[in-house]
């Protein structure tokens, strides 16, 4: 699906503010939970990106662990941009390994949509938007206003992880899909 993302993402406009045909997503998905081959290549961009972003909302804790989440809301109230890039490598440093190598791969995705976004209309705020939801969640559920404040929240902090991934994770993010 990265893969996909990665080739398809930057020359779509709107991906992953679009969703793709509902009928094919739940057929796609019903076969991905059994384990039947899939080959994504022939689908809609537009499936391949709500399935990746139902993925992403399945694992168990988020990717970015609900455990953290007040450490993950609070790191944008910190100092300098260099302060919080180096608190939010300690955080990362916190998270399992196939977390961290997953959103590796994920933010050099949104990195290749957001250098694009003159023609895919998808800067890194609008990207944050979309994916953020995905990324984070907290531990418990709460209220429709404080649900809402953490969205903004994480959003402004996914859109300041795309905007300084390089720096984040390291200049090799441009290049983990090798030359396409």
């Amino acid at each position: 699906m990265l893969s996909l993302l990665y080739q398809e993402g930057p020359s779509t406009k709107g991906i992953f503010r679009r969703s793709g045909s509902a009928k094919t997503f739940k057929e796609l998905k019903e076969k991905l939970d059994s384990g039947t081959e899939v080959d994504l290549a022939c689908e809609s961009i537009f499936v391949t990106a709500s399935l990746f972003k139902d993925f992403l909302r399945n694992i168990p804790g988020s990717i970015l662990s609900s455990q953290l989440c007040d450490k993950w809301v609070s790191v944008l109230d910190q100092g300098n941009n260099e302060e919080k890039i180096k608190s939010i490598q300690r955080l990362i440093e916190l998270l399992p390994r196939a977390n961290v190598v997953l959103l590796r791969y994920i933010f050099g995705v949104l990195h290749a949509i957001e250098v694009r976004s003159e023609e895919n209309q998808m800067n890194a705020f609008n990207l944050a938007v979309c994916i953020a939801p995905s990324l984070l969640w907290p531990p418990v559920s709460s209220t429709p206003d404080i649900e809402s404040e953490f969205i903004k929240k994480i959003s402004s902090l996914v859109q300041f992880l795309i905007e300084n991934c390089c720096r984040i994770f390291g200049d090799e993010i441009t290049s983990l899909f090798g030359e396409i």
